[in-house]
């Protein structure tokens, strides 16, 4: 669960980051893809860290 709400954290970062560079829906789409999927890695690791805490 943790890594669909930071994908998806991630995905808006990304899209109003490349907003405020002033980018174009490709540039956005592509931002957000990148961020999303970084966040959602972070978010891997946060889960198993929990994980193995537990």
């Amino acid at each position: 669960m943790i890594v669909i709400i930071a994908f998806a954290i991630g995905f808006g970062f990304g899209w109003y980051r490349a907003g405020k560079l002033g980018g174009n829906a490709r540039d956005k789409a592509q931002y957000a893809t990148a961020f999303g999927l970084a966040f959602a890695v972070l978010g891997l690791f946060v889960t198993v860290f929990i994980d193995r805490m537990a």
